[in-house]
């Protein structure tokens, strides 16, 4: 008798083991459990650690809930003002639940990279090529709020949408060089202009205040001989002043005692 308890003890331990191996399941913390019984969604979704499932009847599927990063093909199109671009993205997004990213679509991944492509397809049509190359930060907030509009519904939240490139033709990159040049040209030529303008009155200044002190002439020529001798030329150029000309001018014109 003794003998034949030892027996079922045996049996129902080692039944009981192959059940608890055959239902005992692992879900790692950054991992979400969803038990399908039958076919149905059964109860609430599985928290991260040990959870026993019924075999043969329940199903466990494990949905990552980490942050996926997730490059969206280059995308070819027209923009409001007809040039032709190439732009590629970037998209950030999670599963915020566990169910539905599993009874609402059928992947997930792949519905939130065909809403991405499609998205950015729009906001390329409906942007102008300055946007596209200054404004990013307003086209990123758009494209993010048309992806993650219909996304909600899939358990999914999107986290952040950068736009990563944009490619232009080679004839508009041509284009906008020559463009920049022209415009780096015009500017520099206001500055010098203005610079002209400044010195001119400047100098007008200076003159001005030199005509009602001669001395201040000579005091300034005087100046100018010794800046140009600094230089150790061999050569001295002396300048010749105006007034003494002017002089020797009239005195020519009315000579002394005739």
């Amino acid at each position: 008798m003794l003998q034949e308890l030892l027996t079922a003890a045996v049996a129902a331990g080692a039944a009981g083991f192959v059940y608890l191996t055959a239902a005992a399941r692992v879900v790692k913390q950054y991992e979400r459990g969803v038990v399908f019984r039958l076919g149905r969604l059964a109860g609430q979704v599985r928290e991260p650690g040990f959870t026993v499932v019924v075999p043969m009847v329940d199903r466990l599927h494990k949905v990552n809930m980490q942050i996926v990063t997730m490059p969206v093909p280059a995308q070819e199109g027209i923009t409001r003002d007809n040039v032709t671009v190439r732009v590629d993205a970037v998209v950030y997004f999670r599963v915020v639940d566990a169910a539905n990213a599993l009874v609402k679509v059928e992947d997930y991944k792949f519905a939130v990279s065909q809403m991405a492509q499609t998205s950015l397809r729009s906001i390329i049509g409906k942007s102008e090529l300055d946007d596209l190359l200054s404004n990013r930060e307003k086209l990123n907030e758009g494209l993010e709020l048309m992806i993650d509009s219909p996304a909600v519904g899939w358990g999914v939240q999107v986290d952040r949408v950068e736009i990563k490139d944009v490619s232009l033709p080679d004839a508009m990159k041509r284009s906008m060089a020559r463009q920049a040049e022209a415009d780096r040209e015009r500017r520099a030529r206001i500055i010098n202009a203005d610079a002209e303008l400044q010195a001119s009155k400047k100098l007008a200044e200076a003159a001005k205040q030199m005509s009602e002190q001669p001395a201040a002439l000579q005091l300034r020529l005087l100046q100018t001989v010794v800046a140009v001798a600094a230089e150790k030329n061999s050569t001295l150029v002396l300048p010749f002043p105006v007034e003494l000309l002017r002089f020797l001018e009239r005195a020519q014109e009315h000579p002394t005692g005739k």
